[in-house]
Protein backbone atom coordinates (compact mmCIF):
# COMPACT_ATOMS: atom_id res chain seq x y z
CA UNK A 1 0.00 0.00 0.00
CA UNK A 2 1.41 3.72 -0.90
CA UNK A 3 2.82 4.81 2.34
CA UNK A 4 0.47 8.29 1.17
CA UNK A 5 -2.39 6.66 1.27
CA UNK A 6 -1.89 4.58 4.28
CA UNK A 7 -0.85 7.54 6.55
CA UNK A 8 -4.50 9.59 5.04
CA UNK A 9 -6.12 6.60 6.18
CA UNK A 10 -4.47 6.55 9.45
CA UNK A 11 -5.06 10.38 9.84
CA UNK A 12 -8.55 9.94 8.86
CA UNK A 13 -9.57 7.44 11.29
CA UNK A 14 -8.11 9.59 14.29
CA UNK A 15 -10.14 12.56 12.85
CA UNK A 16 -13.39 10.60 12.76
CA UNK A 17 -12.64 9.17 16.25
CA UNK A 18 -12.17 12.64 17.33
CA UNK A 19 -15.22 14.16 15.88
CA UNK A 20 -17.60 11.16 16.85
CA UNK A 21 -16.47 11.30 20.59
CA UNK A 22 -16.39 14.70 21.18
CA UNK A 23 -20.04 15.78 19.45
CA UNK A 24 -22.94 16.42 20.93
CA UNK A 25 -25.12 16.76 18.06
CA UNK A 26 -26.38 13.15 16.27
CA UNK A 27 -25.16 14.64 12.87
CA UNK A 28 -21.67 15.64 13.59
CA UNK A 29 -21.00 11.66 15.51
CA UNK A 30 -22.88 9.66 12.62
CA UNK A 31 -19.98 12.43 9.65
CA UNK A 32 -17.46 11.21 12.04
CA UNK A 33 -17.92 7.36 11.94
CA UNK A 34 -18.71 7.55 8.01
CA UNK A 35 -15.12 9.04 8.01
CA UNK A 36 -14.13 6.36 9.97
CA UNK A 37 -15.74 3.91 7.69
CA UNK A 38 -14.37 5.50 4.51
CA UNK A 39 -10.91 5.18 5.85
CA UNK A 40 -10.69 1.79 6.96
CA UNK A 41 -11.99 0.09 4.06
CA UNK A 42 -8.89 0.97 1.87
CA UNK A 43 -6.67 -0.62 5.07
CA UNK A 44 -8.92 -4.00 4.83
CA UNK A 45 -8.49 -4.24 1.12
CA UNK A 46 -4.82 -2.89 0.45
CA UNK A 47 -3.72 -6.86 -0.32
CA UNK A 48 -5.60 -6.82 -3.48
CA UNK A 49 -6.74 -10.45 -3.09
CA UNK A 50 -10.63 -11.84 -3.42
CA UNK A 51 -10.32 -12.90 0.16
CA UNK A 52 -9.61 -8.70 1.03
CA UNK A 53 -11.85 -7.60 -1.48
CA UNK A 54 -14.87 -9.37 0.07
CA UNK A 55 -13.92 -8.73 3.45
CA UNK A 56 -14.24 -5.15 2.40
CA UNK A 57 -17.38 -5.08 0.52
CA UNK A 58 -18.49 -6.95 3.78
CA UNK A 59 -17.29 -4.08 5.79
CA UNK A 60 -18.47 -1.73 3.96
CA UNK A 61 -22.39 -2.80 3.66
CA UNK A 62 -22.78 -3.80 7.12
CA UNK A 63 -21.39 -0.39 8.74
CA UNK A 64 -23.71 1.42 6.25
CA UNK A 65 -26.62 0.01 7.26
CA UNK A 66 -25.89 0.21 10.61
CA UNK A 67 -25.07 4.08 10.15
CA UNK A 68 -28.26 4.35 8.04
CA UNK A 69 -29.92 2.88 11.09
CA UNK A 70 -27.99 5.19 13.20
CA UNK A 71 -29.86 8.03 11.10
CA UNK A 72 -32.75 7.32 10.99
CA UNK A 73 -33.41 6.87 15.11
CA UNK A 74 -31.76 10.21 15.64
CA UNK A 75 -34.23 11.93 12.86
CA UNK A 76 -37.04 9.81 15.02
CA UNK A 77 -35.67 11.14 18.42
CA UNK A 78 -35.43 14.76 16.72
CA UNK A 79 -39.13 14.38 15.31
CA UNK A 80 -40.12 13.52 18.83
CA UNK A 81 -38.26 16.06 21.00
CA UNK A 82 -37.32 18.51 19.04
CA UNK A 83 -33.93 18.37 19.02
CA UNK A 84 -30.70 16.42 18.08
CA UNK A 85 -28.16 16.00 21.68
CA UNK A 86 -27.08 12.93 21.91
CA UNK A 87 -27.73 12.72 25.87
CA UNK A 88 -31.42 13.59 25.06
CA UNK A 89 -32.69 10.06 23.58
CA UNK A 90 -36.07 9.82 24.99
CA UNK A 91 -38.22 8.10 22.24
CA UNK A 92 -38.20 4.28 22.45
CA UNK A 93 -38.53 3.57 19.21
CA UNK A 94 -35.40 5.60 18.48
CA UNK A 95 -33.27 4.27 21.34
CA UNK A 96 -34.53 0.48 20.07
CA UNK A 97 -33.31 0.83 16.42
CA UNK A 98 -29.71 2.96 17.93
CA UNK A 99 -28.59 -0.03 20.55
CA UNK A 100 -29.63 -2.06 17.15
CA UNK A 101 -27.15 -0.05 14.64
CA UNK A 102 -24.24 0.33 17.72
CA UNK A 103 -24.54 -3.46 18.10
CA UNK A 104 -23.94 -3.64 14.29
CA UNK A 105 -21.13 -1.41 14.38
CA UNK A 106 -19.64 -3.16 17.51
CA UNK A 107 -20.38 -7.01 16.06
CA UNK A 108 -21.96 -7.75 19.19
CA UNK A 109 -24.35 -10.71 19.01
CA UNK A 110 -26.48 -11.39 17.33
CA UNK A 111 -25.27 -9.17 14.38
CA UNK A 112 -22.16 -10.54 15.12
CA UNK A 113 -21.83 -12.58 11.62
CA UNK A 114 -19.61 -10.05 9.65
CA UNK A 115 -16.48 -9.84 12.29
CA UNK A 116 -15.00 -12.67 12.06
CA UNK A 117 -15.30 -13.05 9.07
CA UNK A 118 -13.79 -9.47 8.00
CA UNK A 119 -10.59 -10.08 10.39
CA UNK A 120 -10.22 -13.42 8.24
CA UNK A 121 -9.66 -11.23 4.95
CA UNK A 122 -7.45 -8.91 6.41
CA UNK A 123 -4.03 -8.26 7.32
CA UNK A 124 -2.94 -9.00 11.32
CA UNK A 125 -2.24 -5.31 11.72
CA UNK A 126 -5.60 -4.08 10.09
CA UNK A 127 -7.47 -7.19 11.87
CA UNK A 128 -5.61 -5.55 15.50
CA UNK A 129 -6.79 -1.97 14.22
CA UNK A 130 -10.80 -3.02 13.70
CA UNK A 131 -10.44 -4.83 17.09
CA UNK A 132 -9.51 -1.94 19.08
CA UNK A 133 -9.39 1.75 17.59
CA UNK A 134 -12.25 1.26 15.24
CA UNK A 135 -14.47 -0.06 18.06
CA UNK A 136 -13.73 2.98 20.21
CA UNK A 137 -16.13 5.69 18.22
CA UNK A 138 -19.43 3.68 18.82
CA UNK A 139 -18.46 2.56 22.19
CA UNK A 140 -18.08 6.03 23.39
CA UNK A 141 -21.62 7.17 21.85
CA UNK A 142 -23.24 3.71 23.89
CA UNK A 143 -21.47 4.72 26.37
CA UNK A 144 -23.03 8.46 26.45
CA UNK A 145 -26.53 7.23 25.80
CA UNK A 146 -26.31 4.65 28.21
CA UNK A 147 -28.74 5.62 31.01
CA UNK A 148 -31.76 6.05 28.06
CA UNK A 149 -30.95 2.31 27.18
CA UNK A 150 -33.31 -0.14 28.00
CA UNK A 151 -31.38 -2.84 30.50
CA UNK A 152 -33.43 -6.11 29.57
CA UNK A 153 -32.26 -5.35 25.58
CA UNK A 154 -28.76 -4.44 27.00
CA UNK A 155 -28.33 -7.62 29.39
CA UNK A 156 -29.82 -9.84 26.79
CA UNK A 157 -27.51 -8.36 24.25
CA UNK A 158 -24.51 -9.54 26.53
CA UNK A 159 -25.67 -12.88 27.46
CA UNK A 160 -26.09 -13.39 23.89
CA UNK A 161 -22.36 -11.76 22.80
CA UNK A 162 -20.49 -13.86 25.54
CA UNK A 163 -22.32 -17.62 24.89
CA UNK A 164 -21.87 -16.44 20.91
CA UNK A 165 -17.77 -15.71 21.85
CA UNK A 166 -17.44 -18.39 23.79
CA UNK A 167 -19.38 -21.19 22.03
CA UNK A 168 -18.19 -19.89 18.30
CA UNK A 169 -14.63 -19.85 19.15
CA UNK A 170 -14.20 -23.71 20.65
CA UNK A 171 -13.82 -25.23 16.86
CA UNK A 172 -11.54 -22.75 14.86
CA UNK A 173 -8.01 -23.13 13.37
CA UNK A 174 -7.71 -19.40 12.32
CA UNK A 175 -5.99 -16.99 14.79
CA UNK A 176 -8.13 -14.38 13.69
CA UNK A 177 -10.79 -15.69 13.84
CA UNK A 178 -10.57 -17.09 17.40
CA UNK A 179 -9.90 -13.15 18.25
CA UNK A 180 -12.67 -11.75 16.70
CA UNK A 181 -14.73 -14.12 19.30
CA UNK A 182 -12.24 -12.81 22.10
CA UNK A 183 -13.65 -9.68 21.02
CA UNK A 184 -17.14 -10.25 20.85
CA UNK A 185 -16.69 -12.35 24.20
CA UNK A 186 -15.13 -8.73 25.78
CA UNK A 187 -18.00 -6.46 24.34
CA UNK A 188 -20.65 -8.72 26.60
CA UNK A 189 -19.16 -7.84 29.55
CA UNK A 190 -18.77 -4.47 28.68
CA UNK A 191 -22.36 -4.45 27.71
CA UNK A 192 -23.70 -6.03 30.77
CA UNK A 193 -22.03 -3.33 33.01
CA UNK A 194 -22.53 0.06 30.79
CA UNK A 195 -25.71 1.28 32.64
CA UNK A 196 -24.66 0.76 35.71
CA UNK A 197 -21.04 1.79 35.82
CA UNK A 198 -19.76 3.50 32.58
CA UNK A 199 -16.60 3.95 33.55
CA UNK A 200 -15.72 0.48 34.77
CA UNK A 201 -16.95 -0.24 30.91
CA UNK A 202 -13.89 1.99 29.79
CA UNK A 203 -11.72 0.40 31.93
CA UNK A 204 -12.61 -2.65 30.46
CA UNK A 205 -11.32 -1.40 27.06
CA UNK A 206 -8.80 0.22 27.87
CA UNK A 207 -7.20 -3.38 29.57
CA UNK A 208 -8.62 -5.46 26.77
CA UNK A 209 -7.05 -3.07 24.31
CA UNK A 210 -3.92 -3.29 26.44
CA UNK A 211 -3.77 -6.84 26.40
CA UNK A 212 -5.20 -7.61 22.73
CA UNK A 213 -2.28 -5.53 20.83
CA UNK A 214 0.71 -7.88 22.15
CA UNK A 215 -1.29 -11.02 20.76
CA UNK A 216 -1.31 -9.33 17.62
CA UNK A 217 1.88 -8.03 17.14
CA UNK A 218 3.56 -10.81 18.67
CA UNK A 219 1.49 -12.99 16.00
CA UNK A 220 2.47 -10.39 13.45
CA UNK A 221 6.19 -10.67 14.36
CA UNK A 222 6.33 -14.82 13.89
CA UNK A 223 3.88 -14.66 10.91
CA UNK A 224 1.45 -16.83 12.79
CA UNK A 225 -1.85 -17.02 11.51
CA UNK A 226 -3.40 -20.47 12.38
CA UNK A 227 -2.43 -23.05 14.41
CA UNK A 228 -0.69 -25.28 12.60
CA UNK A 229 2.14 -22.21 12.27
CA UNK A 230 1.94 -21.63 16.32
CA UNK A 231 2.70 -25.22 16.82
CA UNK A 232 6.18 -24.05 15.52
CA UNK A 233 6.30 -20.17 16.44
CA UNK A 234 8.57 -20.92 19.64
CA UNK A 235 11.37 -21.47 16.77
CA UNK A 236 11.31 -18.27 15.39
CA UNK A 237 11.09 -16.15 18.74
CA UNK A 238 10.89 -18.20 22.12
CA UNK A 239 10.66 -15.35 24.12
CA UNK A 240 8.00 -13.74 21.99
CA UNK A 241 6.23 -17.43 22.34
CA UNK A 242 6.42 -17.31 26.38
CA UNK A 243 5.52 -14.03 26.92
CA UNK A 244 2.64 -14.66 24.21
CA UNK A 245 1.17 -17.76 26.32
CA UNK A 246 0.95 -15.63 29.70
CA UNK A 247 -0.67 -12.80 27.92
CA UNK A 248 -3.32 -15.27 26.66
CA UNK A 249 -4.04 -16.40 29.93
CA UNK A 250 -4.25 -12.54 31.11
CA UNK A 251 -6.77 -12.11 28.43
CA UNK A 252 -8.92 -15.12 29.55
CA UNK A 253 -9.24 -13.33 32.64
CA UNK A 254 -7.25 -15.73 35.33
CA UNK A 255 -5.41 -14.32 38.30
CA UNK A 256 -3.27 -12.52 39.28
CA UNK A 257 -2.70 -11.81 36.11
CA UNK A 258 -4.39 -7.78 34.55
CA UNK A 259 -7.24 -9.73 32.87
CA UNK A 260 -8.80 -10.76 36.30
CA UNK A 261 -9.31 -7.29 37.35
CA UNK A 262 -11.88 -5.60 34.99
CA UNK A 263 -13.71 -8.91 35.43
CA UNK A 264 -13.43 -9.25 38.91
CA UNK A 265 -14.83 -5.36 39.07
CA UNK A 266 -17.65 -6.35 36.80
CA UNK A 267 -18.81 -9.31 38.58
CA UNK A 268 -18.42 -7.14 42.19
CA UNK A 269 -20.73 -4.27 40.66
CA UNK A 270 -23.11 -6.62 39.15
CA UNK A 271 -23.54 -8.16 42.38
CA UNK A 272 -24.04 -4.64 44.13
CA UNK A 273 -26.89 -3.87 41.71
CA UNK A 274 -28.99 -6.85 42.50
CA UNK A 275 -27.99 -8.64 39.38
CA UNK A 276 -26.56 -11.75 39.86
CA UNK A 277 -28.38 -13.99 37.65
CA UNK A 278 -26.43 -12.18 35.25
CA UNK A 279 -23.21 -12.30 36.83
CA UNK A 280 -23.38 -15.93 37.14
CA UNK A 281 -24.44 -16.41 33.59
CA UNK A 282 -21.55 -14.54 32.11
CA UNK A 283 -18.87 -16.13 34.33
CA UNK A 284 -20.31 -19.06 33.20
CA UNK A 285 -19.90 -18.78 29.53
CA UNK A 286 -16.82 -17.21 30.31
CA UNK A 287 -15.41 -20.59 30.85
CA UNK A 288 -15.93 -21.24 27.28
CA UNK A 289 -13.55 -18.52 26.22
CA UNK A 290 -11.60 -20.27 29.00
CA UNK A 291 -11.39 -23.42 26.65
CA UNK A 292 -9.62 -21.87 23.70
CA UNK A 293 -7.61 -19.64 25.12
CA UNK A 294 -5.87 -22.78 26.71
CA UNK A 295 -6.10 -24.54 23.65
CA UNK A 296 -3.87 -21.41 22.05
CA UNK A 297 -1.63 -21.52 24.77
CA UNK A 298 -0.77 -25.32 24.69
CA UNK A 299 -0.61 -25.00 21.14
CA UNK A 300 2.08 -22.31 21.92
CA UNK A 301 3.80 -24.14 23.89
CA UNK A 302 4.38 -27.84 22.49
CA UNK A 303 7.83 -28.25 20.62
CA UNK A 304 6.81 -29.96 17.37
CA UNK A 305 3.91 -31.77 16.01
CA UNK A 306 2.96 -34.61 16.85
CA UNK A 307 2.41 -36.02 13.46
CA UNK A 308 3.91 -35.64 10.11
CA UNK A 309 3.03 -32.58 8.49
CA UNK A 310 3.25 -31.43 4.80
CA UNK A 311 4.44 -27.48 6.09
CA UNK A 312 8.26 -26.86 6.28
CA UNK A 313 9.24 -25.79 9.77
CA UNK A 314 10.63 -22.05 9.77
CA UNK A 315 13.85 -22.20 11.78
CA UNK A 316 14.45 -18.72 12.50
CA UNK A 317 16.52 -17.60 15.50
CA UNK A 318 18.33 -14.41 14.38
CA UNK A 319 14.71 -12.40 14.95
CA UNK A 320 15.22 -8.59 16.33
CA UNK A 321 13.86 -7.61 19.74
CA UNK A 322 10.48 -5.20 19.56
CA UNK A 323 10.73 -3.40 22.53
CA UNK A 324 7.65 -2.45 21.72
CA UNK A 325 5.70 -5.72 22.38
CA UNK A 326 8.00 -6.35 25.84
CA UNK A 327 6.32 -2.95 27.31
CA UNK A 328 2.69 -4.34 26.23
CA UNK A 329 3.14 -7.45 27.56
CA UNK A 330 4.68 -6.36 30.75
CA UNK A 331 1.32 -4.32 31.38
CA UNK A 332 -1.34 -6.47 30.07
CA UNK A 333 0.26 -9.40 33.06
CA UNK A 334 1.36 -7.13 36.06
CA UNK A 335 -1.56 -4.48 36.48
CA UNK A 336 -3.30 -6.14 39.05
CA UNK A 337 -1.22 -5.38 42.11
CA UNK A 338 -2.03 -1.92 41.28
CA UNK A 339 -5.72 -2.45 41.58
CA UNK A 340 -6.18 -0.55 44.73
CA UNK A 341 -5.28 2.85 43.38
CA UNK A 342 -7.35 2.26 40.36
CA UNK A 343 -10.38 1.01 42.16
CA UNK A 344 -11.09 4.66 43.77
CA UNK A 345 -11.08 5.87 40.34
CA UNK A 346 -14.14 3.70 39.28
Amino acid sequence: MNPHAKLISMISIILGSTITMSSNHWALAWIGLEINTLATIPLISKHHHPRAVEASIKYFLIQASASALMLFSSMINAWSTGQWDITQLTNPTASLLLTSAIAMKLGLAPFHFWFPEVLQGTSLTTALLLSTVIKLPPLAILILISQSLSPALLTTLAIASTAVGGWMGLNQTQIRKIMAFSSISHLGWMTAIIIYNPKLTTLTFCLYVLMTTPVFLSMNTTKTTNLPTLLISWTKSPTINASLTMTLLSLAGLPPLSGFLPKWMILQELTIQEMTPLAVAISLLSLLGLFFYLRLMYHATITLPPNTSNHMKAWSTSMSTNTFIAILTSLSITILPVSPMIIPMI
